[in-house]
Formats: structure tokens, C-alpha cells, sequence
């Protein structure tokens, strides 16, 4: 817990209920609640209020709801001329639920302006375990035979959660972006949570809505029915954009 905050703290039973959102501290922006743990029960309760870990190793579970909170409604992606250029290039594929475990491993290397990461061995072992159960989910773009990007996120009625993303190569982490919001949009998926907005995401297209915007938003979208298994063989992506 951060020193001299005082937060509700999770008890050991996942099915035990959250703090409202309401409570979630201004300052840090959205610090909600301490400790719990990382079972698929918990997790998804969380995510279905708009709420999602985020600690580094040595601290407590952290859970968090900011707000104003940062989303990318997927009709609306940026795709620039660049990126449009590079993906018809046929430089690259796309595949969907290919390397999971590579994808959440690339993310959570650190970066070079980065001292650590926020996605511990506990966090990487609590999504591949909701990737299993098919909750989870990793947009994958190759090159050459080599994994050079991707996204990860979770998967709830009509929203995906979108985690991290990662590049190896120039504009790597732009097509996968772009595509995820390209097969949400044939899907029918109305939002792409992006939690916390920074200057690349917003010049992909990305808003922010208050919090009681997007948790309406968030409660309509959530209601959607649709089966948690794997897409590994249920996209198919166009030769050209």
C-alpha cells in the first residue's frame, strides 16, 4: 500500500465484492483498493467495474479505476498513411491467439526508458490462466518468421480491455493497434479501453470520457453475450487496408 494512504483492503475470498468506484482516490488518479489476489473470479468482477490491477514487484496488489478514462471507440481508430503503407507493403502477418505467452513476456520486458515493469511474473501467470480459459486475448504481427509486435487484453461482452502492446520494429505496435480495432469493429465490439492516455494513444485516435460516461457505457457494452474460447481461427485479415 502507498505510505500515509489510507485504502479499503481485499480480503482472501475473490468472490467478496469492491469498493465503489466512486471511491477511488483523485490523487493518485484512481487508486481504488489494496491486496486480494489474481484469481480469474476477481479479475473479471473487476474489469466488468472498470477496474484493473497495476503494481510493480515488491508491493501490493494495487487496484485502480481512473478517471478521466482513456478509450478508443474502434470505428474510430487512426489508421496515418505511413501505417496504411507499411501494412500493404505484405511485409507483415497478423495472427490472433498465436503466442500469447510471447506477446505478455515482450510487454512486460523492460523498456529502454523504463527502470522496471508493471507486469510481474504473478500478473503474467493470472492472464495466461484467463488466456486458457478464454478470456484473454493477444493480437500478434510477425515478420520475416519473428514476432516484432502485439497487444493483449480481455475480452467482456462488447469491450476488450486492452493491457499492453509492444514493438520491436517501427510502427510494429500502430498495426496491431490498428487491426485489434479493425476485427473489433467487424465484431461489433463498441469500445477499446486503453485505461490511462498518453500522447501515441491519443494520435491513434484515442478519447477520454468521465467516469460516469464510461461506466454506462461500460455497464450496456458488458451486457453483450458472446462465448470466452480462443480466436485463434475466427479472424481473418484483409490483404490490404
Amino acid at each position: 500500500m502507498k505510505s500515509g494512504i489510507k485504502l479499503p483492503r481485499l480480503g482472501g475470498n475473490p468472490l467478496d465484492p469492491f469498493p465503489p468506484t466512486s471511491a477511488a482516490l483523485e490523487s493518485p488518479n484512481g487508486l481504488l483498493a489494496w491486496g486480494g489476489g489474481l484469481e480469474p473470479a476477481r479479475l473479471l468482477a473487476a474489469y466488468r467495474m472498470g477496474i484493473f490491477p497495476w503494481y510493480t514487484q515488491g508491493e501490493p496488489i494495487l487496484w485502480w479505476s481512473p478517471a478521466p478514462r482513456c478509450v478508443i471507440f474502434p470505428d474510430r481508430v487512426h489508421l496515418s498513411r505511413r501505417t496504411r503503407r507499411r501494412y500493404n507493403s505484405g511485409n507483415y502477418m497478423l495472427t490472433v491467439d498465436t503466442a500469447f505467452s510471447a506477446v505478455i513476456a515482450a510487454c512486460a520486458a523492460p523498456r529502454d526508458h523504463e527502470a522496471g515493469t508493471w507486469i510481474t511474473p504473478e500478473m503474467i501467470q493470472a492472464y495466461v490462466e484467463l488466456h486458457r480459459l478464454g478470456h484473454a486475448h493477444s493480437l500478434e504481427v510477425w515478420r520475416d518468421g519473428q514476432l516484432v509486435g502485439g497487444i493483449y487484453g480481455i475480452a467482456m461482452g462488447s469491450v476488450f480491455f486492452g493491457e499492453s502492446m509492444f514493438s520491436r520494429q517501427t510502427d510494429a505496435s500502430k498495426l496491431a493497434l490498428v487491426a485489434l480495432c479493425k476485427l473489433l469493429e467487424e465484431w461489433g465490439y463498441g469500445l477499446l479501453d486503453c485505461q490511462v492516455g498518453n500522447p501515441h494513444l491519443f494520435s491513434m485516435g484515442a478519447v477520454e470520457l468521465g467516469r460516469e460516461r464510461f461506466e454506462r457505457t461500460l455497464a450496456e457494452l458488458t451486457r453483450d453475450t458472446r462465448p470466452a474460447e480462443s480466436w485463434r481461427d475466427r479472424f481473418r485479415f484483409a490483404a490490404r487496408w
